[in-house]
């Protein structure tokens, strides 16, 4: 009797099965939005600024603008007295000229009348006669320094300079930057459509009371949260049960209608995984395992220019196979360059036992401890892949290579940060 295939020796690392991934998907088509709805979005073309950013030179206070060498000789026991010619407040302007010993009254923000190279505030200026405003005089108990509290004209960028390049993610600031720099819409990418889609007879809706061999949906709504934070339009299509007909029918249809397709379940190698063997005939399939645990049997491929995901049933399977291989499809499709998410050494505070074959990816927490806030890491108590607890408990996975044994405690290990978003500095 000839043996069956073993579906595992089609097993491909996590890194190749990544970059594979990556080589398929491009970003999704731009349009414009307001600048202030961009926060958080990376930028699909350089931005210039119009003008000079200042436009000119302006007061970083309020106080008195003057020629800095009519104060030479101030000091404590002989100030300088000056006479008060103008007031300028922010959107005024002063245009009349300021001679030798003569200043101007001025505002925080506004233009620094032409002559005049330095502003002293207002607290160290002594009010000698008037109100200190136009027709007073005032005494000065310091020199000042050319330049002295005043905002350089350009200081932020020349007109026509980049003032925020392609893939520069939006930042509140970065709004305000923008509409600075003459730009009230800004050109990104579309959010990516994704279509979830879960798989088995054995599934119901959340608000169902499961009868004897039921089961609770969670992988759809843990996905459908996933590609929303990852900055995606998810898109559910529902539950197949183990139906070869409606299996197609629901992908093909999300193929159709959405940039992405993800499924869970169906895609092991059971009686029932219709899914892998759907793309495989009527599109391409990349690979269909990769070598980690949880969450092995993944199959990614195309459904015509549609990129397809087939995750692990299991709860924790399927988050660690979007975790690793969807979001950062996602994320390049939004036009983000940072594509990983952050990984930092930690002393894990247990022994692990681990079988060298697979990457193990572990569900744990990682803290810092003691008075110089060393990082230490431990592992949830049962790495059972159907419990989703320990993920939502956790904020990390301990990242164990495929040819690693025991870890014993204290030992140093990688941990994955599925808390942090990419591109964080920890």
């Amino acid at each position: 009797m000839a043996r069956a295939k073993n579906p595992d020796a089609n097993m491909i690392p996590v890194e190749e099965a990544r970059r594979i991934v990556l080589g398929h998907v491009s970003p999704t088509e731009t349009r414009e939005v307001p600048t202030w709805q961009a926060v958080g979005l990376p930028l699909a073309a350089d931005v210039s600024t119009d003008i000079d950013l200042a436009p000119f030179a302006g007061s970083a206070m309020d106080g008195y603008a003057l020629h800095a060498e009519d104060l030479a000789a101030a000091s404590s026991e002989g100030p300088v007295v000056l006479d008060v010619v103008g007031h300028e407040a922010a959107g005024h302007v002063f245009e009349g000229e300021v001679g030798p010993g003569q200043t101007v009254r001025i505002m925080t923000g506004a233009p620094v009348p032409e002559g005049l190279d330095a502003v002293v505030k207002y607290e160290v200026v002594e009010v000698l006669e008037g109100d200190g405003n136009e027709g007073s005089r005032v005494g000065f108990f310091a020199a000042a320094k050319p330049g002295e509290n005043i905002r350089a004209s350009g200081l932020e960028a020349r007109a026509d300079d980049v003032v925020m390049g392609v893939g520069e993610v939006v930042t509140p600031a970065g709004a305000g930057l923008l509409a600075n720099a003459g730009h009230a819409l800004v050109s990104v990418h579309r959010a990516p459509r994704v279509g979830v889609i879960s798989l088995g007879t054995e599934l119901v809706d959340a608000r169902a009371v499961p009868a004897r061999g039921q089961i609770r949906d969670v992988n759809g709504p843990a996905l459908m949260a996933s590609a929303r934070e990852a900055g995606a339009e998810p898109v559910f299509y529902g539950i197949a049960p183990d139906d070869e007909e409606r299996i197609g029918e629901l992908v093909r249809r999300a193929a159709r209608e959405c940039d992405v397709v993800v499924t869970s379940g169906g895609a092991s190698a059971g009686d029932y995984d219709y899914v892998t063997a759907l793309i495989a005939r009527e599109g391409e399939v990349l690979f269909d395992r990769v070598s980690i645990k949880p969450g092995k049997a993944v199959t990614f491929g195309l459904l015509g220019e549609t990129p397809f995901f087939g995750l692990s049933g299991n709860p924790a399977g399927a988050f660690v196979g979007f975790e690793l291989f969807v979001r950062p499809a996602l994320r390049k499709m939004v036009g983000h360059t940072e594509l990983a998410r952050p990984v930092q050494e930690a002393r894990i505070a247990h022994g692990v036992k681990k079988r060298p074959g697979r990457a193990a990816y572990n569900r744990a927490r990682v803290e810092r401890i003691g008075a110089e806030g060393e990082l230490e890491v431990m592992q949830a108590p049962t790495q059972n892949s159907a419990l989703l607890v320990d993920l939502h408990r956790g904020n990390c996975l301990v990242m164990l290579a495929e040819d690693a044994g025991r870890v014993e405690a204290g030992e140093a290990v990688a941990v994955l940060r599925y808390d942090v978003p990419e591109g964080t500095v920890l």
